[in-house]
């Protein structure tokens, strides 16, 4: 495999293609971000095969074997918004049969190549795996996802005590992403220092 085709140690999963668009090659992809610039700022799009059922964006390492041969790479020609999707092209879709024959397939990007974000706002794939203290300096988790209510994000937090089989509801902390709650995050400490007591 040439450099060109590596998969890249720090791909990040960023949307999904959902459909062809037109008769020319063009595929329709549903991006994970409200805001998919990490779409537009690469040209290089890794790929892996659909799963069976609907999966998070994720930070994966390598691909997994595909059930049936893909391109692991496309060469973005084009890409814009389209409504709530995003219509792209690539060098190697010619026509919509094989546009077709995209369908369901997930879309890899490496981290290095998202645009830089400003001093105030993070990736949510940077935040999963940070400890969460509250200013007492308690230990009230990791954070294993977000959600997206719509107007913010909401922190998805393992309590540190929590039994492997124990359920969402007894094994998680619920905490919205804004300044309101969240004093700081610090990177290069990975953690996150909020206002939350341990027993709310």
């Amino acid at each position: 495999m040439t450099d060109a085709l590596a998969w890249p140690d720090d791909a990040v999963e960023v949307g999904r293609i959902i459909d062809a668009w037109g008769i020319k090659g063009g595929f329709k992809v549903q991006a994970f971000s409200a805001d998919p610039q990490a779409l537009f700022s690469s040209r290089r799009w890794f790929l892996q095969p659909a799963l069976p059922q609907a999966h998070k964006p994720a930070l994966v390492a390598k691909p997994a074997k595909a059930s049936v041969p893909l391109p692991p790479l496309l060469k973005i020609t084009s890409a814009r918004e389209q409504g709530d999707v995003i219509v792209a092209t690539a060098q190697e879709i010619p026509d919509r049969n094989a546009a077709e024959s995209l369908k369901g397939v997930r879309v890899f990007i490496s981290r290095q190549s998202f645009p830089t974000a400003s001093a105030d706002e993070f990736y949510w794939v940077d935040l999963i795996g940070l400890s969460v203290f509250n200013r007492e300096g308690d230990l009230l988790g990791e954070v294993v996802d977000l959600l997206d209510t719509g107007p913010h994000s909401v922190l998805r937090i393992r309590k540190p005590d929590a039994a492997p089989d124990a359920k969402p509801d007894e094994a998680e902390r619920l905490i919205p992403f804004v300044a309101a709650f969240v004093d700081k995050v610090e990177m290069e400490h990975k953690r996150i220092i909020v206002d939350w007591g341990l027993d709310y």
